[in-house]
């Protein structure tokens, strides 16, 4: 158990976004959708499953946790609820931020007024929305000191992002991004990294103005990487991929806790970082989403005016060491190394589609094996 649970306590969930994939042609699956939800429902125990966007895909909800070993835990369960699901009805379950190679075009929305209402307003901008991620909800402290971490939690976007790419390939192609996502997310308005907010009253202002100009209905319409969640006391972390493997999604999980742990000291003393511009941090952003984990992130403290990620999270875990021992938690912050050093999931993806073409695969028939790898991955 953690050994701040006195001192700090801190509450985790994670949601995630799956495909369903047909094993045979390696496109998302659509038939007996229904059976596949209704066998997660019997089986949900205390988390949450539930339809989304796209007929196509499933999103698991864990139940509130207190400690790393416990999400773990919780997120293993939710994946295999839908495994198992999947497999009673002929599909597979697939832990990837887009499809290699499924086409928008053809694929069913499931029914639902929000959904229909959600097609009609963003028009093309949805109809290409083929992806998943990976959303971490954090609870603590008091709603100032949230939107103050969550402030200060900015900076780090961008490494978390790089860690968790899966979305290097869409319709068929090598986008040329690790994380090709968030290209198909900027499409809608009110996404990206937030504005500096430095109290609740702030925050709660914008979110009125936004009502009042008839932008949005409530909170929830607010779709930035990292935002106070419209349901719970939580800072949800949005900006995610979805994770293939599990043992990733948790270091990512374990690094959030770690900086929000740490960052909350620094708050409650007045000491918080000064913030580095909004604009710094969005082309760090898109280094990460362009390069993962061979990024480079600016820093106008270096000779060269940037930093290797290797370097930004070498210093970041000597931070963050204090903190990792108290939440108990250090060998999950420190798989963030293997991470950079063997690959994300998008690193492996790209990998394989590439040998497998050098070793005569057609386009096509390269993909389906990414998809193969991509599936035995989500049970590891």
């Amino acid at each position: 158990m953690p050994k701040t649970s006195d001192s700090f306590p801190i509450t985790l969930g994670v949601e995630e976004e799956l495909f369903l994939v047909n094993p045979e042609s390696r496109d998302l699956f659509t038939d007996c959708v229904e059976d596949i939800f209704e066998e997660c429902r019997r089986n949900k125990g205390p988390h949450q499953i539930v339809p989304e966007f796209l007929r196509a895909q499933i999103e698991t909800n864990t139940k509130v946790c207190h400690s790393l070993s416990d999400l773990r835990e919780a997120v293993t369960e939710t994946r295999n609820i839908v495994i198992n699901a999947a497999a009673k009805s002929g599909a597979a379950a697939m832990a990837t931020s887009t499809h290699p190679f499924t086409s928008w075009r053809g694929l069913e929305i499931t029914p639902g007024e929000r959904y229909e209402h959600f097609a009609m307003t963003f028009q093309e901008g949805v109809r290409r929305f083929v992806i998943g991620g990976m959303h971490i909800h954090a609870g603590f402290g008091n709603p100032d000191s949230r939107i103050r971490v969550m402030t200060a939690l900015r900076r780090y976007l961008p490494l978390l992002h790089a860690l968790s790419t899966s979305s290097p390939f869409n319709e068929g192609y090598d986008t040329g991004f690790k994380s090709y996502r968030l290209s198909l997310v900027g499409g809608l308005p009110r996404t990206g990294m937030p504005a500096q907010l430095d109290s609740w009253v702030e925050y709660e202002r914008l979110v009125e103005g936004y009502r009042q100009m008839k932008f949005i209905d409530d909170s929830s319409e607010l779709w930035w990487d990292i935002r106070p969640s419209p349901k719970f006391p939580t800072i949800e972390l949005r900006i995610c991929d979805m994770c293939t493997r599990v043992e990733d999604a948790m270091c990512i999980a374990a690094i959030y806790a770690c900086l929000i742990r740490r960052l909350s000291r620094l708050e409650r003393a007045g000491a918080l970082p000064r913030e580095p511009l909004t604009e710094i941090i969005a082309e760090d952003r898109w280094i990460a989403q362009r390069y993962g984990i061979f990024a480079y992130f600016g820093d106008p403290g270096a000779e060269t005016g940037r930093i290797d990620i290797a370097d930004f999270l070498d210093h970041l875990l000597d931070e963050l060491a204090e903190d990792a021992e108290a939440l108990d938690c250090e060998k999950e912050i420190r798989h963030a190394v293997g991470i950079i050093k063997d690959g994300a999931s998008a690193d492996r993806q790209i990998d394989l589609f590439r040998m497998r073409r050098l070793e005569g695969d057609s386009i096509r028939e390269a993909l389906h094996h990414v998809v193969d790898l991509a599936i035995a991955g989500t049970g590891e």
